[in-house]
C-alpha cells in the first residue's frame, strides 16, 4: 500500500500529560484523511508530530516515505500547512502576501493564479486586515498550497465560519484532492467530515478508537434512525425507555429522542405515545456520524 502517512505506536507527553497515547495511523496516498475526536484528544499533537513541529517521545512517524525525525527539513518543501490560527501582516495586502510566502520556496504557483484558484481577485490589493474571516481562511490554505505540497495538513479548517464559506474551503479540499494529493485534516464538524472524507480515524485520550469510511462508521451503529418527539405533557421515563427503541435520551422536559433499529415500529409507539401525552414534535433523520461520534466519546462536553 502507498502511504502518505504512517505513524506507528506514538507517544508525545507535556510533563504528567500523556497528549498522545500509543497512536497508530496510516493515510493512504490520494486520499482525504480526517481526524475526528473532542477537545484535547490529541489531535494537534499529532499533527504537529507530522510536520516536523514537535518531537515525540517515542514511536515512528513517517511521511511521504521519509523518517520526520531524520528528515524534518526536506520533508518542509513537500507539505503544506494550515494551522488553527494563521497571523499574517495585517497591512499587507493579500497579493502582496502571496507574493511573501511564494518567495519561500524554491518554486511557487504565480500569486496571481493563486488568487484566481482562491476566488480572492477582487481582494488582490485589500489588506489583510479588511478581510472577513473565510477570507483569510481561504488565504491561509491558498500559502499552504502555494509550493504544490504533496500532502496538505489543514487543522479545522472551517471553524467558525459560515455555510457559505464553508463550502467554498471545501471546493478548494476537493480540488487539491483532484489533482492527485493528499489531504490529512481535523475538524469538528461532522458533516464536512462525510462530505469530505474518504476514511475518518475517531481519536480520543490520545489513541484511535476507529478507523473506516463515514458511512462505514454510521453503518456499525446499532440504530438506523433517530426519532424525536416534543409532547405537550411531559411523559414518565419509564414509559418512555419502554418504547420499542435501541435507546431512549430525554433531551429536555417532554422532548425525548429515540435510537430506532426498527424505525417503522419505533414510530408507531411514539405516535401512541403522543395520543396520551400530546405529541407537538415528530421528526425522523437517519443516524448519521455525529450520532456515531457521540455514541463512542460521550456527550459531556470538555474544555
Amino acid at each position: 500500500m502507498d502511504l502518505a502517512v504512517c505513524v506507528e505506536d506514538l507517544v508525545v507527553r507535556y510533563g504528567d500529560v500523556t497528549a498522545v497515547d500509543h497512536l497508530s495511523l496510516a493515510v493512504r496516498r490520494g486520499e482525504i484523511f480526517g481526524l475526528l475526536g473532542p477537545n484535547g484528544a490529541g489531535k494537534t499533537t499529532t499533527l504537529a508530530v507530522l510536520e516536523g513541529i514537535r518531537a515525540p517521545d517515542s514511536g515512528r512517524a513517517e511521511v511521504l516515505g521519509l523518517s520526520v525525525r531524520e528528515h524534518a527539513r526536506a520533508l518542509k518543501h513537500r507539505i503544506g500547512v494550515q494551522f488553527q490560527v494563521t497571523t499574517f501582516f495585517d497591512t499587507l495586502t493579500v497579493l502582496e502576501t502571496l507574493r511573501l510566502y511564494a518567495a519561500l520556496y524554491p518554486r511557487a504557483a504565480s500569486p496571481a493564479e493563486m488568487l484566481r484558484l482562491l476566488d480572492l481577485e477582487g481582494k488582490a490589493r485589500a489588506r489583510v486586515s479588511t478581510l472577513s474571516g473565510g477570507q483569510k481562511q481561504r488565504l491561509a490554505i491558498g500559502t499552504a498550497m502555494l509550493h504544490d505540497p504533496e500532502l496538505l495538513f489543514l487543522d479545522e479548517p472551517t471553524t467558525g465560519l459560515d455555510p457559505q464559506a464553508r463550502k467554498a474551503i471545501w471546493a478548494l479540499v476537493e480540488g487539491f484532492r483532484a489533482r492527485g494529493k493528499t489531504v490529512l485534516l481535523t475538524t469538528h464538524y461532522m458533516e464536512e467530515a462525510e462530505a469530505l472524507c474518504d476514511r475518518v480515524a475517531v481519536v480520543d485520550g490520545g489513541r484511535v478508537i476507529q478507523v473506516d469510511t463515514p458511512a462505514g462508521l454510521v453503518g456499525s451503529l446499532p440504530f438506523r434512525e433517530v426519532i424525536r418527539a416534543a409532547f405537550r405533557e411531559p411523559p414518565p421515563a419509564e414509559a418512555c425507555r419502554t418504547l420499542p427503541a435501541e435507546a431512549a435520551v430525554e433531551a429536555g422536559p417532554g422532548v425525548w429522542e429515540f435510537r430506532a433499529a426498527d424505525p417503522d415500529a419505533t414510530a408507531a409507539a411514539v405516535q401512541e405515545l403522543g395520543g396520551r401525552w400530546g405529541l407537538v414534535q415528530f421528526q425522523r433523520r437517519a443516524a448519521s456520524l455525529e450520532d456515531y461520534f457521540l455514541a463512542v466519546t460521550g456527550r459531556a462536553l470538555r474544555g
